[in-house]
């Protein structure tokens, strides 16, 4: 792909990130909320892809995508009389709207601050990629880190039994 065309894809995929992160927020169905965080998640996932790590692209759209939202929807689905509450206009939500034109107009004046090249640098990659990140990946988290990679192991199936226990208290 070329370099044109990396910057055509980059901005598509920030267009989408930006435009389905303001539904997450704004939309007053929370199932469509829940889609629009689907679509935040995988155009995170194609800027993860352009940026050359596919093993966290991967891991986006298995973890987030592929588990935590369609969770989020089963739990939506599940959950009764959600519909039915109406969420109202107060002036907490003007506030809300004041700081997120505020936080905008600051990005914008820091992006106007910067030239060109010194907005797109990053963008190019300093040095070329290895063909076998996800294999050098691997080989690093099972003989370098792998004393962290089971300990984070063992911390997540505590936490996963630990739901599963108040889970069951709160139901008995």
């Amino acid at each position: 792909m070329a370099v044109g065309d990396v910057g055509i894809v980059f901005w598509i995929l920030s267009v989408a990130i930006i435009v389905s992160a303001c539904m997450v927020v704004s939309l007053r169905n929370i199932f469509h909320c829940a889609l629009a965080l689907i679509l935040c998640l995988f155009a995170v996932a194609g800027i993860f892809i352009l940026l050359g790590a596919e093993f966290l692209a991967a891991a986006q759209v298995l973890i987030y995508v592929g588990a935590v939202a369609i969770l989020m929807i089963f739990a939506i689905m599940l959950t009764s009389n959600l519909a039915a509450k109406k969420i109202t206009q107060t002036n907490e939500n003007a506030l809300v709207g004041l700081l997120v034109c505020v936080f905008f107009t600051l990005v914008g004046w820091v992006l106007l601050k910067k030239t060109y090249e010194g907005i797109w640098s990053h963008l190019e990659l300093a040095r070329p990629l290895p063909s076998d990140n996800i294999l050098t990946l691997g080989k690093y988290l099972m003989t370098q880190y792998a004393l962290p990679f089971e300990v984070v192991s063992i911390l997540l199936l505590a936490a996963m039994i630990g739901a599963i226990v108040l889970a069951r208290k709160e139901n008995a």
